[in-house]
Parts: C-alpha cells; structure tokens; sequence
C-alpha cells in the first residue's frame, strides 16, 4: 500500500499513526478539523517530520468525502475522527450523532461510490458492549475480576449500546460492518479498550491514564493540592494497550485485509495488561515517591466495571499482538506528562 487516509490525522491515535506511515514514506494525507485540544501541536510536529498533505475539514461536512477520495483513490483509509467522550455525548448527542454516525456514513458512501477497492479501517469502542451484565465479578482488594472469563472479553458477546455514544460508536461499527456484506467493501472494525501514551493530551473525560499522570505530577509538584475526583470506587478495570503497540495493529489490519475483512476485533493489552485505578495509583507513588489523595465521585453512567480485550481473535486473522507492559507503558506516559507541562 502506497497511499494512506487518514481521518482525525492530528489527534492522539491518528498523529502517532500518520508518524509511522511517513516513517514508512507512504504518500499520506490528513484530514481533521483541528477541534480537540492538542490537535494543532500535534499537526505541527508532524509537519517537522516530513511532508504529507494536510486538509482542514469536517467529515460530517456534505460532499468533503466525497471530493478527498475521488481525488486519492486512497488504498487505505484509517477512520479516527470521531466524539470522543461519552460525558459529551450525553451533553451533546446531537453533535455525537452526526461526528460518530453520519460522518462514517459520509466516508463509507464515499469509498463506495469513487473508490470501492479502498481498505477502511474504523476505530470503534469497547463501549458497544454495554455494561457486560454477563460477566460475574468478584471484587477483590484493589480491583474486580472475572473467574469464568480469564482471557477477557472475545467478540461472541451481545452489543448492548448505551448511553448516545454506545449507540453512535455502535451504529457506524455496525455500518462498517455490512458495507462488506452488502456492497463487498474492505472493512475492518477495531473495539478498543484503553489506549494511552504520547501525543494523546487528556482531559476528567478522555485518557484516564494519562489524566491521572498529570494529577500525580502535579501531586508531587504540590503536595498540599486540593485532592482530584475519581468516579467510582476506582477498582474498575481496562486493559492498557500502549499506543506504539496500537499502531502495530492498525498495520498489520492493512496488511491482512484479504482475511480480515468484515470482521471486528476486541482490541487491547490483554489480561497481563489489565489495570484498575487503584493499581495505577499505587504504580505512579512508587514511581514518583508520592501519596495520593483523591474523593469519590458517584460511577459515571454506564461505566463498565470490566472491560479486558480477549486479543486471540487478533493474534489468529492479524498475526498481531501487543509487546509493550504496562510498566514499560506508564513511564513512557509519564515522560510524556512531564514534557507537556
């Protein structure tokens, strides 16, 4: 593959990934709308790196889609721009609606009509399993676990879209997935759990651990802070896929597209990479030789108590799977935490 797409290009997943395939000297270019905090810094770091084509537009614009891939022809699309937070969506489901449903309508119609040979390869969410009433949780100490599910959770599990980012999430992994069916178009849908490292600025609402490497900084920056909020009881638990191992999979989908298309994927660090809140925490004080403290927040709505991505499925179709610890992954996000304050 020659020439890459790559929507939300300047965000956290997709300026990493637009890193790698100018790295590769493929032809890219990037489309983003430069709305998310962080989005600008990173279009201007990629641009240190070398040149590719740059478009300031929005996927949900009428005829934009249309336009970029008749023009391309891209042999891939990577589609990451999207809403990302469901504190948003609840906000503004209107907005969440048409970034995360009509805005991949625009490119699956796109790519139909000009361009029906192009991969697209969609970021979709652990989200579209709802709250995943079938597992049965033990709490323990300092997390929650699943005795009957020791690989995490595969892709036999009923969607079960909740709150509007569940269904907007949903609706395009759904849509992805039978415009392969329907209109024989190379598709592929990834359902992450946690991706973290550089590039990604977070925020309260999008990149928990992140956001909570910049609380313990400034925790030891200050110790008599105010404390920081936590929703929950902080035992919730993600898998931790660092982002560098993240863009390993997104490639080896393109590569393998002639097994893997019209298939969906859990994506994520697996269960020696599963982590709760309070298992971060006890990683950043001894890292940074600090003692936290924070206050409770009622649960978020909707808020998966677990979610561990069983990557079998991955490792089969991708030959893919991740390398990077959850260790080895917080410090390098820690770094990261300390170069952007």
């Amino acid at each position: 593959m020659k020439k890459a797409l790559v929507t939300g290009g300047c965000g956290f997943v997709g300026s990493n990934l637009t890193a790698r395939l100018l790295e590769r000297g493929m032809e890219v270019t990037v489309l983003d709308n430069l709305s998310r905090h962080g989005t600008t810094d990173n279009l201007s770091w990629l641009q240190s790196l070398g040149a590719f084509a740059f478009i300031k537009e929005d996927v949900c614009t009428p005829g934009v889609l249309d336009k970029v891939i008749g023009e391309i022809q891209p042999d891939v699309v990577f589609h990451l721009a999207g809403q990302v937070a469901m504190t948003t969506s609840l906000a503004n489901p209107r907005r969440d609606f048409e970034i995360n449903v009509v805005g991949s309508i625009n490119l699956l119609e796109a790519v139909r009509q000009y361009s029906p040979q192009t991969v697209i390869i969609y970021a979709s969410s652990n989200k579209v399993y709802g709250d995943l009433e079938e597992l049965k949780l033990k709490e323990e100490a300092l997390r929650y676990s699943t005795p009957t599910h020791p690989e995490g959770v595969d892709e036999s599990f009923s969607l079960d879209f909740r709150t509007p980012y569940g269904c907007s999430k949903g609706a395009a992994d759904q849509y992805m997935l039978d415009y392969a069916r329907v209109f024989n178009l190379n598709t592929i849908v990834f359902r992450h759990s946690t991706i973290y490292g550089g590039r990604q600025y977070a925020t309260f609402d999008q990149g928990w651990v992140g956001w909570f490497c910049q609380q313990a900084l400034l925790s030891q920056a200050k110790p008599e802070r105010e404390p920081f909020t936590i929703s929950g009881d902080g035992k919730q638990v993600r898998d931790l896929l660092y982002i560098d191992d993240a863009v390993d999979c997104y490639l080896c989908g393109a590569e393998n597209i002639r097994k893997a298309r019209g298939h969906a994927f859990n994506i994520g660090g697996g269960q020696e990479n599963s982590c709760s809140l309070l298992e971060l925490f006890e990683i950043l004080e001894e890292r940074l030789k600090i003692r936290l403290t924070y206050t409770k927040l009622p649960w978020r709505l909707h808020d998966q108590k677990f979610f561990v991505a069983d990557p079998s499925k991955a490792l089969k179709l991708l030959s893919w799977k991740p390398s990077t610890s959850r260790i080895s992954g917080i410090e390098k996000t820690l770094a990261w935490a300390k170069e952007i304050r």
